[in-house]
């Protein structure tokens, strides 16, 4: 079948994706498997001009924010979670480095949150990430200030900020 070897070549960064969203490897797993189930599902309604990794990653986005509206939210609690990613270094300075990292990441608001992991750590063009977040270029442009903003604020580094040129 021709589309389960396209999504599957995007299923890492999907679960990337989703793990950094739950915070939890089982609910991640659930919501990388719907994902994909969605897609297959849907395939003839997928876009053929526009690449698969974006579309992906908005079913994926559109799925976590169903299912966190049908819950309530749960504070995320950073102990064991933490040591489990955290574990996938030995060194113990890189550890601890890690684990900061990503307690000041849970503190940032969703929406920026989403922003930061779609450009920064996904890789995704500006505009890639504003179709999967459904909002203008310029409000994601504008989230991925304020977070980064916000992490050096939580990190004790100056406001100085470098000028990025987005062409």
């Amino acid at each position: 079948m021709e589309e389960a070897s396209e999504i599957e070549a995007h299923v890492l960064a999907l679960r990337r994706f989703a793990l950094a969203l739950t915070r939890d490897r089982d609910l991640a797993d659930d919501l990388v498997q719907d994902t994909i189930e969605r897609a297959l599902s849907r395939w003839r309604l997928r876009r053929r001009d526009l690449p698969l990794r974006p579309w992906l990653f908005a079913i994926l986005r559109n799925l976590h924010v169903s299912a966190w509206r049908r819950r309530v939210r749960s504070p995320f609690v950073a102990g064991d979670r933490l040591d489990e990613i955290a574990a996938v270094s030995d060194a113990v300075e890189t550890r601890i480095e890690l684990r900061q990292v990503l307690e000041m990441l849970e503190n940032l608001p969703e929406d920026q949150r989403m922003a930061i992991l779609l450009v920064a750590v996904e890789g995704l063009p500006y505009a890639q990430a504003a179709a999967v977040m459904d909002v203008p270029v310029g409000t994601v442009m504008s989230r991925l200030g304020r977070a980064r903003a916000r992490l050096r604020e939580m990190a004790g580094a100056g406001t100085t900020a470098k000028l990025r040129r987005v062409v």
